[in-house]
């Protein structure tokens, strides 16, 4: 008896062991149920969405053909886990995903057994299911490893390192490669267009077929032997396959799955599979708000919205480039997210996607930067930690004039802690001759990236996801002079003890509200990195408490930054840091989560009311009264 109505498989279905039990004509009709949940599921609540469609005849197969958890499947990101979550026990909580307290947004080991190893970022599986395997072998296990990763994975030189290492030693491992063609939007690169070469040549039905490479005059040796470049590195190749015909995935997944050795089976799957308007436009429902399971519409977009700090990047980025020839633009896989759509259809040649490779978009604009060029690297918070060491030996030691624009910064949301732009202020002001900027509004931000600019050094400019505050946008973004902050509100004298906030980046609009209540006065601090000293000593002898606030790790964050000024200087007022907590953040709305962390502003007027009732506060106020 089925405990979904209309749903007679899936309800059958609470562990990987249920699917083992089903006949193999069942499957086909059970994939549609999956498809089927997760539209309907995600239509109501959203989240990451064409990917998923993409992968169930795969988690299907995979679950079948392999003794879960047991074995071990290593999914890569986790945009695409959503079927392997629901196959594993978790389909009743798919309604939680992505918000407070409920599913994680991707593979978790806290959350189930299944998930044999966390994911957020891109094309870590092979290495870790390469760990795997080498210790299945030290302690004489009986244990498949399984690494699955998408031909956007296969675009980090981690994926091919992984594979130079396992071939070496020989591991007993299968690697999946699904190749939809897609990252976030298409994905890009030589390996790409000679997939798209062999689908052609083999006359199979891809995405691919759709951007087909445009030289005829390609060498086409590796047609002939698809498996040359694989078989190089130690792997035995095998496929292509459909990976939406569940008979011929399972048969090829049986037939190798013991094979001893490295090998990868390449299957070709659709983004988007079965749901059309997402198999039409996979960028536009990579990840969804709700949306209407039948037509694929969304809800009309509320009239009269301001822009988001990504699209005032993305127009100032657009402005620069028609002025200065100079400008080039690069980002890893990430062209709609941070905003360069419209600097790629107007300048293609200064536009350099370079696919999920961190290290190398930062290196190249070393590079580039070499050579008198101004490139301006557009990048998440949290995507630039896996490019920290070219950031600090190939662009900061060289003192190259690099601009990063760093979206996300602070706390993004849903995605999570693997996505929170939260350790960014303290990783950068570390490096020597970085500036390192974080705007309050969405001016400021337009002024900063101008900053970065006009100076020869390597600078960085970190605003947070979502909207500015709808202030009418200057026509001409001047540069800031570097190091100096401004006072964004004055006390009236109403308060004592007096308390100063030295506030950074999206934090400012949160001191100001609290300010009013408490009549501080506000500081916006503009720059992380180098400080305004000047401004910080002037607040300090002026004040009885000293208010750090930042959305970042306190520990060696902004905060720190100001202690260090005051210490440096034998100041003894007292400063109360407030910014995240030594730990990671979990999922939830950006609301949500600065609630539970006290940087709303009711958090902080606890924060600051209890440093209050301190006494030395008491002590310091009553001499100052007295002078």
């Amino acid at each position: 008896m089925s405990e979904i109505p209309g749903y007679s498989l899936l309800g059958r279905i609470q562990q990987p062991s249920d699917l083992r039990l089903l006949r193999a004509d069942d499957l086909p009709h059970l994939a549609v149920e999956v498809r089927r949940f997760l539209i309907e599921t995600l239509g109501r609540i959203g989240g990451h969405f064409a990917a998923n469609l993409g992968t169930v005849e795969l988690s299907l197969a995979l679950h079948r053909c392999f003794d879960t958890p047991h074995d071990r499947l290593v999914w890569d990101v986790g945009h695409q886990a959503y079927p392997h979550k629901m196959l594993t026990g978790r389909r009743a909580q798919l309604e939680t995903i992505r918000r407070l307290g409920g599913l994680h947004p991707f593979c978790s080991r806290d959350e189930s057994e299944y998930d044999t190893f966390g994911v957020g970022h891109s094309s870590t599986s092979i290495s870790a299911a390469a760990g795997m395997a080498a210790a299945v072998r030290i302690k004489n296990e009986q244990r498949r490893v399984v690494a699955i990763i998408g031909d956007g994975g296969m675009t980090a030189g981690m994926a091919f390192e992984a594979l130079n290492h396992a071939g070496h030693r020989k591991l007993d491992l299968l690697v999946i490669y699904n190749d939809n063609d897609m990252s976030i939007s298409e994905n890009v690169g030589a390996l790409r267009d000679r997939s798209a070469r062999l689908v052609q040549r083999l006359g199979l039905v891809a995405p691919h077929l759709a951007r087909l490479p445009q030289d005829a005059e390609d060498n086409e040796a590796h047609l002939n032997d698809p498996a040359a470049l694989f078989r190089t590195l130690g792997c035995r190749y095998h496929g292509p396959v459909d990976g939406h015909d569940l008979d011929a995935l399972t048969a090829a997944i049986d037939r190798i799955k013991d094979q001893p050795g490295l090998k990868l089976l390449h299957v070709l799957t659709v983004k988007g599979k079965g749901f059309e308007p997402a198999e039409a436009d996979p960028i536009k429902y990579h990840g969804v708000t709700q949306f209407d399971p039948v037509t694929g519409e969304f809800p009309a977009a509320k009239s009269g919205g301001t822009p988001s700090y990504t699209q005032v990047f993305g127009q100032w980025l657009c402005e620069a480039a028609e002025r200065d020839p100079r400008v080039v633009a690069i980002t890893p896989a990430m062209r709609e997210g941070s905003g360069l759509v419209d600097f790629a259809r107007r300048f293609p040649e200064r536009y350099h996607d370079v696919g999920i490779a961190e290290q190398h978009a930062v290196t190249l604009a070393a590079g580039m930067a070499c050579e008198g060029l101004r490139p301006v690297c557009a990048i998440y918070s949290t995507f630039l930690q896996r490019g920290y060491d070219q950031l600090i030996h190939d662009v900061a030691l060289q003192n190259l004039p690099v601009l990063f624009a760093l979206d996300r910064g602070g706390l993004v949301g849903a995605d999570g802690a693997t996505h929170h732009g939260a350790f960014d202020l303290s990783y950068l002001r570390c490096i020597p001759n970085m500036v390192v900027m974080a705007p309050s509004d969405e001016n400021e931000c337009r002024r900063m990236l101008s900053t970065g600019l006009t100076i020869q050094q390597p600078s960085a400019v970190r605003y947070p996801r979502g909207n500015g505050l709808g202030l009418p946008m200057e026509a001409d973004a001047r540069p800031l002079t570097v190091g100096k902050g401004r006072i964004a509100r004055e006390a009236h004298g109403r308060r004592q003890p007096r308390v100063a906030f030295l506030a950074f980046g999206a934090m400012v609009q949160t001191a100001l509200d609290a300010a009013e209540i408490l009549d501080a006065v506000v500081a916006d601090m503009r720059f992380v990195k180098p400080l305004d000293h000047e401004l910080i000593l002037e607040l300090a002898n002026e004040n009885d408490l000293i208010v750090t606030l930042e959305d970042n790790v306190k520990l060696g964050g902004a905060g720190s930054g100001v202690n260090e000024v005051l210490v440096a200087q034998h100041h003894t007022v007292p400063v109360l840091n407030l910014g995240l907590p030594d730990e990671f953040v979990q999922h939830g709305t950006r609301t949500e989560l600065l609630g539970e962390t006290g940087l709303d502003t009711q958090g902080v007027l606890r924060a600051v009311r209890k440093r209050l009732r301190g006494k030395d506060l008491d002590k310091r106020s009553s001499l100052v009264g007295r002078t």
